[in-house]
């Protein structure tokens, strides 16, 4: 399989089990190396690279996290501590991103947060909420998205601007 997802684009692919589609993604973003073959994310390797890869990468997964509003704060210092970002900076970038969310719940919308919080260049959903498609895409901003889905009907619903190719693997 190659994919290739530029700024601003959106992809979506399908795979035939949530196991397919959750190793796809996680290796999209770096975490799972690929025993042949090659990933590449931007320039980097993530044999070689993966801290590199994981800073441009953000993984989004599809386990709902088990926080709630009262850990936001101490969740938002974790990430920003993980990712040498200031704390006060992320905080008011992570608040923005929760606002922008709307009602989404914080299950959902944490994860989103947590992997925004160092700015990543791709986006990388593993099998999202379809119903949250549309506040997922205007948090992503001109970042690439890359998604994984367990069906077409998933996969639609983050066609967004139109620039989605989606497709069967």
């Amino acid at each position: 399989m190659t994919l290739d997802v530029d700024a601003g684009e959106l992809a979506a692919r399908t795979f035939a089990s949530p196991r397919e589609a959750a190793v796809v993604a996680l290796m999209a973003a770096g975490i799972v190396k690929a025993s042949s073959g090659s990933v590449l994310i931007g320039d980097y390797d993530p044999r070689v690279q993966s801290v590199h890869c994981k800073r441009i990468a953000g993984f989004v997964p599809h386990e709902p996290m088990a926080l709630d509003e009262r850990d936001f704060g101490a969740y938002v210092a974790y990430r920003a501590a993980l990712w040498n970002v200031d704390a006060r900076a992320a905080f008011a970038h992570a608040t923005a991103l929760r606002a922008a969310l709307g009602d989404m719940h914080e299950a959902f919308a944490f994860p989103i947060i947590g992997a925004l919080i160092a700015s990543p260049e791709l986006i990388v959903l593993d099998r999202p909420v379809p119903a949250y498609a549309e506040r997922i895409l205007r948090v992503a901003d001109r970042r690439a998205v890359f998604s994984t889905h367990t069906n077409v009907a998933a996969a639609r619903a983050f066609r967004g601007s139109g620039a989605l190719r989606a497709s069967r693997a």
